[in-house]
């Protein structure tokens, strides 16, 4: 007589984690390669930017002072999917047990780094788009890839992720252009590949509500530099004159490219990085990335703003206190995720962890002899961060 096998933690959790991956969009396409050094580290790590240089002319030598840029990425979100299910669930199949708990509670937690990878929007500086107007044809798209080629960033391996509205209207658009096929199979939502790009939904993609923005803002001094920009020529006492995650502009100072150092021809955008308020004045202090730098080897611009340039928000058109979709290009290295093993307690009725493609996940089942019922939980540990907004491109509609 055939009996069942029983479900162990291992199977459930393995099978879990590959339901997860496979519900991931965004979190899918975006840097996973320091699991592993979280263990030994602690909850937050210093990842290293590459070293830029100056070509030096003629045989004379001419050392250069090495500032290593770097930036952090912390894990500070625990999350996890709570559900009970019997002893009699574990004699079920793996197909009918994951259709029951697995697929459900998978796609809750891949909706949930999603969301938290695609909130890193707000510290990319680079926008492109018409405010109020959806991706609806190549343009848009060409206007990202030609923002990504001026700031020397990668062709291979570039990302557009879109909004629902922007998806649909990208692919009216693109029904009569030639796609290729990619070699492996699309992840989830893919809708072409063309121009470099692949092109994914996710109705995860957030929007940003713009700030006031209210006066006729000028660069107050000139000469400035560094990320502390001092404005005036607005209206008096606004509170969230500029959000976080605003782009500004300001006349006369053009991007570059950063290994020639030559201006690109386009205005270098900015993004904020704290909240701006006006004072009584009309006075206000703007904190922006990238940090206004005019010579050497991390030169980020053609020149420091003048005296009574204007400040513009960015892209033209964009309405005060208005909210706009921001849909994302990238390549894999301008985003990281990582997800940490977390302990398994002792003393339960079972506890299982595995790792697959460095996403790490726990499965835990206890008995409650209140209600003699076995609750159990889901957990992942994660840590996202943006290591370079030069290599993303926003797209907003």
């Amino acid at each position: 007589m055939a009996t069942n096998s029983l479900l162990t933690p291992a199977i459930i959790t393995k099978e879990t984690l590959v339901i997860l991956e496979n519900n991931l969009v965004m979190a899918a396409k975006v840097n996973r390669q320091f699991e592993n050094q979280f263990v030994k580290i602690g909850t937050t790590m210093t990842v290293r930017k590459p070293n830029r240089f100056t070509v030096t002319n003629g045989p004379g030598l001419q050392i250069q002072n090495i500032t290593e840029p770097s930036t952090s990425i912390t894990i500070s979100n625990q999350q996890h999917v709570d559900f009970q299910f019997t002893s009699y669930d574990l004699t079920l199949t793996i197909e009918e047990f994951s259709e029951r708990y697995l697929k459900p509670a998978a796609a809750a937690l891949a909706n949930s780094l999603d969301y938290g990878v695609l909130s890193n929007f707000n510290q990319v500086n680079n926008v492109v788009g018409t405010p109020g107007t959806p991706a609806n044809n190549f343009s848009f798209l060409a206007a990202v890839g030609q923002r990504m080629d001026e700031g020397a960033v990668p062709q291979d391996g570039r990302t557009l992720i879109l909004n629902p509205a922007a998806y649909w209207a990208m692919a009216n658009g693109l029904s009569t252009l030639f796609v290729r096929s990619v070699a492996e199979p699309a992840l989830k939502g893919f809708l072409a590949a063309i121009a470099n790009f692949e092109i994914y939904e996710d109705a995860n993609v957030q929007n940003q509500t713009l700030g006031a923005f209210a006066g006729t803002g000028v660069v107050n001094g000139a000469g400035q530099t560094g990320s502390q920009i001092v404005t005036n020529g607005w209206t008096a006492s606004i509170t969230g004159l500029f959000n976080v995650g605003d782009v500004v502009t300001f006349a006369g100072v053009n991007a570059i490219n950063p290994q020639s150092r030559q201006s690109t021809g386009s205005l270098q955008d900015f993004v904020i990085t704290a909240t701006a308020n006006s004072d009584s004045g009309g006075n206000a202090t703007l904190s922006v990335y990238p940090a206004i730098v005019t010579s050497g080897a991390y030169q980020t611009v053609s020149a420091s703003p003048a005296n009574l340039a204007a400040v513009a928000i960015a892209p033209a058109g964009a309405l005060a206190s208005t909210a706009y979709a921001q849909n994302l290009g990238f390549v894999r290295d301008a985003f990281g995720l990582v997800t940490v093993p977390l302990e398994l307690p002792q003393g339960v009725d079972f506890a299982a962890r595995d790792n697959y493609k460095n996403i790490s996940m726990a499965i835990i089942r206890a008995f409650d002899i209140n209600n003699y019922v076995f609750p159990c939980r889901i957990d992942i540990l994660w840590g996202t961060s943006t290591f370079y907004p030069e290599l993303a491109c926003r797209l907003t509609n």
